[in-house]
């Protein structure tokens, strides 16, 4: 890896990473993440673990990012899969204005279709309505089934909705959709994944057709089989495939902060003008440490 170049990770979910991933991370040269809203996999049943779930994502999460040197940022929404729980979702959207407001919050997201349903549509629309109340970006999921048609829809209800495309983000694209996204003014963000969504050769073939405007590279990392590394990781193969370091800065880092920037929030010199780590430090009496020793560079700008 080029550890002379910074990388944003644009879509990663650290809820399900452990601080062996955040070090990592942070040696590879990843300065910011943006943690969207998910499925975590097991289904919620009731709000409350909606509301702990958010709140940890507005107050852990960026107090453990921070103890290994990187800013963190995330989206809110009901994600797709979750939106066909009607009962519950209305109980959702009721939730959903107390976070936008967050400091850390940069758009509403991820939202969109998992199985393109009548309920999805409707919360997703909902939640449209609430990006433009709040005046916020909007992070989209597109489906990992019938992905083309879902891609279209989901532009197309958001201009419907009279939302500006260069602040949406289209996500989990793929040679089927780029160009249809990029046509329409829509940011198209990658999800580089071991062996679904897109992999980091592809993305290289896809940046060398495309050019990089509009384009966003992201690890997606969860709970499944991901790599939180997979953004350094693409931007080192890309190096080696001949596309030049302007680009490669442009889809690894500069786009992401020029297009999550538009939400007021996010900011370079979060991670540039800020002291350096203190691992002494608490949250609710907690810390990052599991015996290890602190690590404290209270002086060093990062």
């Amino acid at each position: 890896m080029n550890k002379k170049l910074q990388f944003i990770d644009p879509h990663i979910h650290m809820t399900s990473r452990t601080t062996n991933d955040y070090e990592a991370m942070s040696d590879a040269g990843i300065v910011a993440i943006i943690e969207p809203s998910f499925w975590l996999g097991q289904p919620r049943t009731q709000v409350g673990s909606f509301q702990d779930y958010f709140s940890s994502l507005v107050g852990w999460e960026p107090f453990r990012a921070s103890q290994f040197g990187i800013k963190h940022y995330c989206t809110i929404g009901l994600n797709s899969k979750e939106a066909n729980n009607e009962e519950l979702a209305e109980q959702v959207m009721e939730l959903l204005p107390l976070y936008l407001h967050k400091e850390n919050v940069v758009a509403v997201g991820e939202i969109g279709y998992d199985d393109q349903t009548k309920s999805e549509e409707k919360y997703f629309r909902k939640q449209l309505d609430l990006a433009i109340e709040f005046e916020m970006l909007v992070q989209i999921h597109t489906p990992h089934r019938d992905k083309k048609s879902g891609t279209i829809k989901s532009m197309e209800i958001c201009l419907e909705h009279q939302l500006d495309p260069s602040k949406v983000v289209i996500d989990h694209n793929n040679e089927e959709t780029v160009k249809d996204v990029l046509d329409k003014g829509f940011v198209a963000a990658f999800s580089i994944y071991p062996h679904t969504k897109m992999g980091n050769e592809r993305m290289a073939e896809i940046v060398k057709k495309y050019g990089s405007d509009n384009i966003i590279v992201d690890s997606s990392a969860d709970w499944g089989v991901s790599d939180p590394l997979a953004v350094p990781k693409t931007a080192s193969l890309m190096l080696q495939k001949g596309i030049s370091e302007k680009d490669v800065k442009k889809t690894c880092y500069e786009n992401s902060l020029e297009i999550f920037s538009k939400s007021g929030k996010m900011k370079e010199e979060h991670w540039k003008n800020v002291s350096g780590i203190d691992q002494t430090k608490l949250f609710n009496d907690n810390s990052v440490l599991r015996g290890q020793k602190p690590k404290v560079e209270v002086d060093k700008i990062i």
